[in-house]
């Protein structure tokens, strides 16, 4: 055996803290074993008594601090279409193809608004009212959760 690679499994045997290391190659077989009073004997499991912290209690009062008023987020007026499943949305059939719905095109209930794709299945979503899209809430190839806004149609 290489004495450089044996000086590399005495030096992980010393970094590593264990005991003893046995290793065979081919009819070579090698043994290195640590001499330490502290080292425990392998495999032994010692089972520790569970102990229970406690947070630490303050020990002066915190300052108040003064909470900021919640903002108050106006919905966009009219109706939104959200996503039917978890997939990927797509503002058109192909890369290169115009897309179905654009911000101000009046959409008639059964349009095609969007194609969501969910596992390698292209799934088209389909408008359920008449209306005017007002806006497109999710960009061109970003992935859409269940029940996420899509569509805000008035």
């Amino acid at each position: 055996m290489d004495l450089r690679k044996l000086k590399k499994l005495i030096d992980l045997v010393e970094e590593s803290g264990i005991a003893e290391l046995e290793l065979t190659e081919g009819e070579e077989k090698v043994k290195i074993s640590r001499q330490n009073q502290n080292l425990q004997a392998p495999f032994q499991y010692i089972q520790q008594p569970q102990q229970t912290f406690q947070a630490p209690q303050p020990s002066s009062p915190v300052p108040e601090t003064k909470l900021e008023e919640p903002k108050t987020v106006i919905a966009p007026a009219g109706k939104q279409i959200t996503s039917p499943m978890v997939g990927t949305f797509y503002r058109s059939s192909s890369p290169d193809a115009a897309p179905f719905v654009e911000i101000g095109t009046p959409v008639k209930k059964g349009d095609t608004l969007c194609i969501i794709e969910a596992m390698k299945i292209l799934n088209e979503i389909e408008s359920d009212q008449d209306g005017v899209i007002k806006q497109i809430l999710i960009e061109n190839g970003q992935p859409v959760e269940f029940g996420e806004p899509l569509f805000t149609i008035e």
